[in-house]
């Protein structure tokens, strides 16, 4: 899915290099060659005709991963021409994947990298409440889709929470009844397709499509990303897992502290984001140590913002979850590698190592801090400009009367 872009060769420099997978490296290089990380370490043999970027006194990492959102998808909240994340109808749309409405040329794309993010989860939401389609993963640069794609599909998005009561007749039981009549549906459709094209069987809870879309997800070769909020509907996620073999994502997991030593036996990992603390019906339970709590009891957790507008902000959330129990190798983790893992781009994302897609961030410090800058951004090797919509509009406007 992947196109890595030739670029050429790149070596920073004398930095500290934060690779992930192991201790952090000390007065060390980072080799970028053709798109992809060459070599890592405090030895490496830097070409001649390489270009030197000199990071001296600087943190080196790979590249931020947003677990969440709906970058690409969305420009101004409020304007209906805009959104391009749900689609409207049937609250069954597993057909429906989020690719082909990704706009690369969003404003949003810029703001988001220049803060250190490189790679998101693209996810549908909104109008189908119940089963709302499929995310992709994408990287934050690229003229196309088929540029920027990583992995389509990432996982099919399913609501267990308080928004999908509409679609289960007012209640979080017909969600869970209605979601496994479309299940059995769809490994009765899989098992008769040739009698349902020829009508000869009694009429299925979703469109064909819909329930061809959902065979994956029960054979367990694509994962189901469940959200879900209360300890009550964590429960009946893993409860489906367990009945139907699913591959499961939860996300959100507001009150998943509550029951985090049954998420850790079940192997399912979670999406989190650690700064969400105002209860509601939803979860009365939400509090700022949720992230830490999990990892402690040895989930793999993924950080994410879902406010779109505000992935920038992944790394606040980092430091959030820092100040509120998680090691700071657990938070870096939790924004590189684990959410790698979880979407299946572990063998090219999410650490510095030779071979891997070179997403690679420097910065000024601690990428957790509220003060530090990134100073570069390579996606696919290819560096960066540290520019947005913001940054143009603050050089129009520092000097004034503004120039044209």
């Amino acid at each position: 899915m992947i196109a890595v872009l030739l670029a050429q060769t790149i070596a920073i420099t004398g930095g500290t290099v934060y690779p992930v997978t192991g201790p952090k490296i000390a007065n060390a290089s980072v080799l970028i060659r053709d798109g992809k990380v060459a070599a890592v370490g405090s030895n490496v043999t830097v070409p001649a005709d390489a270009t030197r970027i000199d990071a001296t006194g600087k943190w080196i990492t790979p590249g931020f991963i947003d677990g969440g959102g709906q970058m690409g998808l969305v420009e101004i909240g409020a304007v209906e021409g805009t959104r391009e994340g749900a689609l409207r109808g049937d609250s069954v749309a597993a057909a429906f994947n989020v690719a082909e409405g990704i706009n690369p040329a969003s404003t949003l794309i810029p703001v988001t990298r220049i803060e250190g993010i490189t790679t998101t989860l693209a996810t549908p939401g909104g109008g189908a409440n119940l089963i709302s389609g499929q995310a992709v993963l994408i990287d934050l640069d690229g003229s196309t889709i088929e540029q920027m794609l990583v992995k389509s599909p990432a996982g099919m998005v399913a609501y267990l929470n308080e928004q999908a009561k509409d679609a289960g007749g007012g209640s979080r039981a017909g969600v869970t009844e209605r979601l496994r009549r479309v299940f059995n549906d769809a490994l009765e459709y899989g098992r008769r397709k040739a009698e349902y094209s020829r009508a000869q069987m009694q009429a299925l809870s979703a469109a064909a499509a819909d329930l061809a879309a959902l065979l994956p997800v029960l054979r367990g070769d694509q994962p189901l990303i469940a959200v879900a909020n209360r300890r009550s509907d964590i429960a009946t996620a893993l409860r489906l897992a367990r009945e139907y073999k699913l591959k499961l994502i939860l996300a959100g997991a507001a009150e998943g502290w509550q029951i985090a030593d049954e998420i850790a036996r079940a192997g399912v990992p979670v999406l989190v984001q650690p700064l969400d603390n105002i209860p509601s019906y939803d979860a009365l339970g939400i509090r700022y140590e949720n992230a830490a709590f999990l990892a402690r009891a040895g989930v793999k957790v993924a950080l994410l913002e879902t406010d779109t507008h505000n992935s920038r902000n992944l790394r606040q959330q980092a430091g959030n979850a820092v100040s509120y129990g998680m090691t700071w190798e657990q938070a870096l983790r939790a924004v590189t590698l684990s959410p790698a893992e979880i979407f299946g781009v572990a063998d090219r994302y999410g650490s510095l190592e030779p071979g891997k897609v070179a997403n690679v961030v420097v910065w000024s410090g601690d990428p957790f801090e509220f003060t530090t800058g990134v100073e570069h951004v390579f996606i696919r090797g290819r560096e960066i400009p540290l520019k947005s919509r913001q940054t143009e509009l603050f050089e129009r406007y520092k000097k004034l009367p503004p120039s044209y």
